[in-house]
């Protein structure tokens, strides 16, 4: 299975009414493509992608190789088969300033790059995040940007955190053509950065 034929953009909306970190992802028409569901007081990331928000079939595991950790990676597969698709790998240190990930194939090959575009957002979404009140509207108005490159040097996807109450809408935009394995491999990897990113503010 791969998620393809998809019609760009896609909007990931979180859910605010339920603890764990669930959010619905919708196609520019409305149309469901997943559900996105973390799993609660797990000592290692686990995250299930559902079909949609029925949760009648599950698509898609996403699974930590560590307890949390700066240089923890995790690996995508598709739960019927058990198929891996390769691994989402954060790059240590430098998360702390800006966010950077690597996106590796089912070899273990390095395929893609996630690079925030601005740290400086960062810094003041942290910053005015501390203070009370006012730190409850930054979802209004800082709201990084993440690029997504190729090892051929191309831009093929462009993430953005989108104006909303508590940071809960991220949209996905794809600006060139791109192989379907490789569209699901990246697609995937996003959406455990959605988690980690938002879940750092």
């Amino acid at each position: 299975m791969v998620l393809n034929n998809l019609n760009y953009p896609l909007d990931f909306k979180f859910k605010i009414t339920t603890l764990a970190s669930d959010f619905n992802i919708t196609d520019k028409n409305g149309n469901y493509v997943a559900y996105v569901r973390q799993k609660m007081f797990k000592l290692k990331e686990d995250v299930i992608v559902f079909n949609d928000e029925s949760k009648s079939k599950e698509l898609f595991r996403i699974r930590a190789n560590k307890w949390i950790d700066f240089n923890a990676s995790y690996a995508l597969t598709e739960v019927n088969t058990g198929k891996n698709f390769g691994r989402l790998a954060r790059k240590g240190m430098r998360s702390l300033w800006k966010a950077s990930y690597d996106i590796l194939d089912a070899q273990d090959q390095p395929k893609f790059k996630v690079q925030e575009n601005s740290a400086w957002v960062r810094f003041w979404d942290n910053f005015v995040g501390e203070i009370p009140i006012i730190g409850m509207f930054t979802g209004y108005f800082l709201n990084p940007t993440y690029t997504v490159t190729g090892i051929d040097g191309k831009v093929y996807f462009k993430l953005k955190k989108m104006p909303s109450f508590f940071g809960r809408r991220f949209q996905l935009d794809r600006l060139i053509d791109i192989d379907d394995e490789e569209e699901s491999l990246v697609i995937l990897s996003l959406l455990m950065m959605t988690l980690l990113e938002r879940s750092r503010g």
